[in-house]
């Protein structure tokens, strides 16, 4: 499929997610309860032993949790080539900020323009399959919005999905026991890791304690991207040069 696939029809996308509120002592009642439940799988402790500080201390994890999370970025990247000398240029864009809804809506709004045909157009991303698109969905949903088309894949069979593009899917070729991240295949094939600055792990601390969204869609933006190499590497080209790469505000 790599070697027929029109790069220019791919839209590369990651998200960045956040736990709804700040501390889990903000949480209500029944979300207090709720979260107990889940963090009882979370700690594998049975439920007399588990202490409110243990609730608190785990909150962090909730990010990962559709339900107990919120998207704070989805970034976006786009392969355009040169009729010229045939090069690709890369560009990337984030919607970021506060208000979940609109970023969403501003996502759809692009996807609705230009990748809502299934047969023509994919998504792509690392592991955007059990991740990225579950979450956007869900937290679609949550807001009452409607899916587009591209993402109305509730109930279809694997066959029927193949415009999702999951480069962690195309690593493992078929073997399902480990996770590759996209860390580890940048410094395997040679392009600057999207880690430099911060990971997935501190992008909490960094929305709730220091307010820097910007930072936040800067490191999204470079996981994207790195997407977009492990593609190039795929298809046997080479990385693209800096000088390929535009940032778009």
């Amino acid at each position: 499929m790599l070697e027929t696939l029109n790069l220019t029809n791919i839209l590369f996308l990651d998200i960045e997610t956040v736990s709804e509120k700040k501390e889990y002592s903000e949480l209500d009642e029944t979300f207090q309860e709720l979260w107990r439940h889940k963090a009882k799988s979370i700690l594998r402790k049975e439920d007399e032993l588990i202490t409110e500080e243990d609730l608190a201390d785990v909150y962090g994890r909730a990010a990962i949790y559709a339900e107990f999370g919120k998207i704070i970025c989805i970034s976006v990247g786009f392969l355009t080539q040169n009729a010229d000398n045939g090069e690709y240029v890369c560009r990337l864009k984030s919607f970021r900020g506060h208000d979940e809804k609109q970023l969403l809506t501003e996502f759809v709004g692009l996807l609705e323009k230009a990748y809502n045909n299934p047969d023509r157009h994919f998504l792509c991303g690392h592991n955007i399959k059990e991740f990225d698109i579950p979450y956007i969905c869900r937290r679609m949903v949550m807001h009452r919005m409607i899916l587009p088309r591209i993402l109305d894949i509730a109930g279809k069979k694997p066959w029927e999905t193949k415009f999702l593009l999951d480069t962690l899917e195309m690593w493992k070729f078929g073997d399902n026991k480990n996770y590759t991240s996209i860390k580890l295949l940048a410094a395997i094939f040679g392009f600057p890791s999207p880690k430099d600055d911060i990971d997935g792990s501190q992008v909490g601390k960094v929305y709730w304690q220091e307010d820097d969204v910007e930072r936040i869609a800067t490191y999204c933006e470079k996981d994207v991207l790195a997407v977009v190499q492990l593609i190039l590497c795929f298809k046997r080209m080479n990385p693209l040069p800096p000088e390929q790469v535009i940032f778009v505000k």
